[in-house]
């Protein structure tokens, strides 16, 4: 049996990680709708794997005999301004979702829960990617982003990504 606060932090993320792909989906619609369908392939995608983070999270507490609370899911509060800011957001809101998981490692540590400590261990390396990819794309674009033939091969780069699904074994 897990630790009771340990719980309510898991069950908390799943509602983070649903947040996390509403969020994507926003920014993906945004892209689409000022025609950079790269773009908004990228944000996709990552609404897709925030999807199956919190299915992981999910999945789990019912490993664990553990009841799965569902919250409602906040509509993104962000407000878009231009495809850069996009960006910007889009690499605060994984800064966040790397806190949230330390906080959750952290309670686990506490309690000596070493088998959720080692659920987490995935997550604290996905985030790592996550932030680098997120950096990646901001240099990029400050890179390539004002001059609209680079803009265009950007785009292009970031529309021949595919899903994957996570490959984490529970």
């Amino acid at each position: 049996m897990l630790d009771k606060k340990v719980v309510e932090l898991l069950n908390q993320q799943v509602n983070k990680e649903l947040y996390s792909a509403y969020l994507y989906l926003d920014f993906s619609n945004y892209y689409y709708d000022e025609g950079l369908e790269g773009f908004g392939n990228w944000y996709k995608i990552q609404a897709q794997e925030e999807r199956d983070h919190a299915m992981l999270f999910v999945q789990y507490l019912q490993n664990n005999g553990e009841k799965v609370v569902l919250e409602a899911i906040d509509k993104p509060a962000v407000k878009i301004v231009g495809p850069k800011e996009v960006l910007d957001e889009g690499l605060k809101h994984e800064q966040y979702v790397t806190s949230l998981i330390h906080a959750i490692y952290d309670a686990a540590y506490t309690v000596k829960d070493f088998r959720t400590m080692q659920f987490l261990d995935w997550f604290v390396k996905e985030q790592g990617e996550e932030e680098t990819n997120a950096e990646g794309l901001i240099k990029k674009f400050e890179l390539f982003g004002g001059d609209p033939k680079s803009l265009y091969m950007l785009d292009n780069e970031l529309g021949a990504r595919v899903y994957s699904a996570p490959s984490l074994t529970l």
